[in-house]
């Protein structure tokens, strides 16, 4: 429910009418038990890219209903994307460079002009260079290794590391679809489950081995302006759970954009906390130009056991330097706030997270 100029909008779909009504008075509880899940189950089949199932076998809860699972983010009143005209593709590049691999050399790659500037290659020219703030032709690095390595797709240690903005190419590019540095933009590979924890309510886990560095999914909802998150903030209260998370990566941009997945977004809105975890978010481009709007994609940052429960820092240290607000147990830390317990069992607990 809304409220605009002082008028009560209500959501239509939302109001059960009289015969939904009689029903539910009629069905037994375990019925309806039956029927939410067999929905939600059905939502999840229906959710493209890799097999997202549904687990629990400790009670008969479901996910909220009013959850919707969407491809990719909506874009809120107010907020606008760079239009396609700002796009900039690689222009040297071609999809059968050398190994056949698409983007194959960082110094011919347009995509890589924003990239960090990989030091360790830098000549006493180029350092200087670098100290002069010019950097748009040193050396860089792909984000991914190449299908020709162990472990390819997955983010090389240089930028699983440091988190810096990963570029990638984009659909001007005319390296094509099978050059490496395309892999977020493919979407989730790899099968989750979502599954009722002990003590934390859901949580996200794969059936299979993940390896370091490799792609799980990103982190999805409807971009708002600041002044709606702020609104919508106030209107929910303190005790109501948020899952708002600022575009503030990029220090130049004033007044960033704010993702909320609480009503619509992927299955990383399941991720729990852990002082010692096994995945980490960093900011994913395809488009240089555009600093508002990118991908918050998750990685894992070491090999993950099969059935192991997936989890990230709410307090990234790296993210609370580059001044992103981090999503906290669906609450969104601000300053201030009293502290309260973390059950995340880690050996290197905190004991405590900002509530």
């Amino acid at each position: 429910m809304e409220i605009q100029g002082g008028a009560r909008k209500v959501d239509a779909t939302l109001i059960p009418t009289p015969a939904m009504e009689s029903t539910a008075m009629r069905s037994a509880t375990k019925d309806a038990r039956k029927h939410i899940r067999a929905e939600f189950a059905r939502r999840l089949r229906e959710f493209p890219g890799a097999c997202v199932a549904l687990v629990n076998t400790r009670d008969h809860q479901t996910p909220p209903l009013n959850f919707r699972f969407i491809e990719k983010c909506v874009l809120g009143e107010g907020v606008y994307q760079a239009g396609d005209n700002t796009i900039l593709g690689c222009t040297q590049c071609r999809p059968h460079m050398g190994q056949g691999i698409g983007c194959e050399y960082t110094q011919k790659c347009d995509c890589l002009e924003y990239a960090a500037v990989d030091e360790r290659r830098l000549n006493e020219q180029q350092r200087e260079m670098f100290e002069r703030g010019e950097t748009a032709s040193l050396p860089k690095r792909f984000p991914y290794f190449g299908p020709t390595s162990a472990t390819p797709g997955c983010l090389v240690k240089s930028y699983l590391d440091s988190r810096n903005c990963i570029y990638e190419c984009n659909q001007r590019c005319p390296c094509g679809p099978i050059c490496k540095s395309r892999v977020v933009q493919k979407g989730r590979q790899v099968e989750l489950e979502i599954f009722k924890t002990v003590e934390r309510g859901w949580g996200l886990r794969c059936n299979k081995i993940i390896r370091k560095g490799q792609f799980i999914d990103t982190y999805r909802g409807e971009i708002i302006t600041n002044e709606e998150a702020e609104k919508r903030e106030e209107s929910s209260g303190a005790s109501k759970e948020s899952y708002l998370y600022n575009l503030d990566k990029f220090p130049e941009i004033e007044d960033p954009y704010v993702i909320d997945g609480e009503f619509m977004g992927g299955v990383t809105r399941f991720i729990n906390h852990s002082c010692d975890p096994n995945c980490r978010q960093y900011t994913v481009s395809y488009n240089k130009n555009d600093a508002r709007i990118y991908d918050l994609a998750f990685f894992a940052v070491r090999d993950i056991a099969a059935k192991e429960e997936l989890t990230f820092d709410y307090l990234d240290k790296d993210e609370e330097e580059a001044g992103n607000d981090v999503v906290i147990n669906g609450s969104q830390r601000q300053d201030g706030d009293d502290m309260f317990l973390c059950r995340c069992g880690a050996k290197n607990c905190r004991r405590t997270l900002w509530k």
